[in-house]
């Protein structure tokens, strides 16, 4: 036999041993894709589940009256205006009692004693100087004028520390229990709004050129493409914190400053007793474009702010507290698991206790 004969020989046998080997694994691996496709029936069930259970909790939230529609400012509420020289009307209850300590106790104790100042000034000026008083006096203290200048700025300061710590007292009261809670993230340079308390949902808010804003008449500046939504009339728990630098959060109209520290969350009540559009900046230096990161919260009627929430994708009423049952619910047939995988084993043990009786 020639060589190119036992060539061809051998290269028939190869082929025949490929072929019995392809048809002998073939059955396995058509049945391991037949078998594949039992986990995707069970994980398409729970969305069917969850489908029909959004019916029933939408329907236990009430609807709300009409769609959200973005509110219009009001001019001069809310925001600076021309030639202002004092601080802006305020929409808040310590706002208010703040801007009611500013007008009624300190501007007035600090006009009282730049007029003092001045009038002992011109006195001193009038009455010993070179020419009507030609002759110093010698005169080195007076027990009566130490007394008063030394009790009398004490008192000033009493009359003013008062007001002073109850003010700051009634800004970092913690807010109630059931507060909505909104969580403002900083970033380089645009602000986030997060809402955990309606599905967890985030607001990504940037400022408008000038042309849009003046074509939705906003201030140009101060406008942004998306707002920080709350309802008017109750206490929201807001939370602070940074991305990257500090940033601040301030809105003058509401008396409202807290900074946005990265790794740190900051709390304090916000609390708006009219409906509106007010708007802030960013008050801390965070940046070349920290002068371009506004504020914009608009304060709604609680049915026009779950219309609002809705229709970012959010949940309300009794929609809301499902995604906080999720985890518990989650948990019940995660601990049914290991008693369920459990229950083959006794049979097995028993088999095999069989052979050595």
């Amino acid at each position: 036999m020639s060589l190119a004969d036992t060539a061809r020989l051998a290269g028939n046998a190869i082929r025949t041993l490929g072929l019995a080997a392809a048809l002998s694994f073939a059955p396995a691996a058509m049945a391991a894709p037949a078998a594949a496709p039992a986990p995707a029936v069970a994980a398409s069930a729970a969305p069917a589940a969850a489908d029909a259970a959004a019916p029933t909790a939408e329907k236990a939230a009430p609807a709300p009256a009409g769609d959200y529609v973005p509110m219009k400012p009001t001019a001069g509420k809310g925001m600076p205006v021309d030639g202002g020289m004092t601080f802006q009307d305020q929409y808040s209850p310590t706002g208010q009692q703040a801007l009611a300590m500013h007008d009624y106790i300190l501007f007035p104790v600090i006009v009282a004693i730049t007029i003092l100042v001045l009038v002992l000034l011109l006195v001193v000026m009038a009455r010993f100087n070179r020419r009507a008083n030609p002759v110093a006096s010698k005169t080195s203290h007076n027990t009566l004028i130490e007394v008063i200048w030394t009790l009398v700025p004490v008192l000033i300061l009493v009359v003013i520390a008062v007001p002073s710590i109850r003010l700051l007292a009634q800004q970092y009261k913690p807010a109630p229990k059931g507060a909505l809670t909104v969580k403002v993230t900083g970033y380089q340079w645009y602000w986030g709004y997060t809402y955990p308390d309606n599905g967890g949902f985030e607001v990504i808010s940037n400022m408008l050129p000038d042309e849009e804003a003046l074509k939705r008449g906003e201030p140009p500046q101060l406008a942004a493409d998306a707002r920080m939504v709350v309802p008017v009339g109750e206490p929201i728990r807001l939370q602070t914190t940074g991305a990257d630098v500090i940033h601040s959060f301030a809105v003058p109209s509401l008396w409202f400053k807290l900074d946005a520290v990265p790794g740190r969350i900051n709390e304090k009540v916000l609390f708006i007793k009219e409906p509106g559009v007010y708007y802030g900046q960013c008050s801390e230096l965070c940046g070349v474009r920290h002068g371009y990161m506004p504020i914009v919260v608009e304060a709604l009627p609680r049915p026009k702010f779950e219309a609002w929430v809705k229709a970012q994708g959010g949940t309300v009423g009794a929609a809301a507290a499902a995604p906080a049952a999720a985890p518990a619910a989650a948990a019940a047939p995660a601990a049914a698991t290991p008693a369920a995988a459990a229950a083959p084993a006794a049979p097995a043990a028993d088999a095999s206790a069989a052979p050595a009786a």
